[in-house]
């Protein structure tokens, strides 16, 4: 079999304060960004990398959602607790320093985890956790 990932999809709740982020702080490059019924999709993805994309999605568009679940959804994305992404780099210390400079919510500072892995974690505008690994 021959699968790769092609997109994720992460919610957001401001779609300029979240491109800000994921192009001028991360330097992702834009990919796609289309709007529909005031609303915005944007697909952003790492530069070089053009099969790997993620998606900047307003989670209201979802159908099928009641009034209750599209609460729930706003209150897990404001507590961090919603969607989660982890990413790579190879140089860590770093990229946390310029995500801690542009004043992204940090939620753990470089630290080697008990189960091999070294990383740092943040929250970006739509409070969705972002861990950063540090590769080799």
């Amino acid at each position: 079999m021959d699968i790769t990932i092609h997109s994720s999809f992460l919610p957001h709740d401001d779609p300029d304060a979240s491109l800000a982020f994921y192009r001028d702080t991360l330097g992702f490059e834009v990919r796609n960004d289309v709007g529909y019924n005031g609303m915005r999709w944007i697909t952003v993805g790492p530069v070089g990398q053009p099969g790997i994309s993620i998606v900047l999605h307003p989670p209201a568009a979802t159908p099928g959602l009641t009034g209750d679940e599209r609460r729930t959804i706003a209150e897990m994305m404001a507590k961090g607790t919603y969607a989660m992404v982890i990413l790579a780099t190879r140089d860590l210390d770093g990229t946390f320093e310029r995500l801690q400079a542009s004043g992204a919510d940090v939620i753990q500072e470089p630290t080697m985890q008990p189960y091999g892995i070294r990383d740092c974690a943040f929250r970006d505008p739509a409070g969705n956790h972002i861990r950063i690994n540090e590769v080799r």
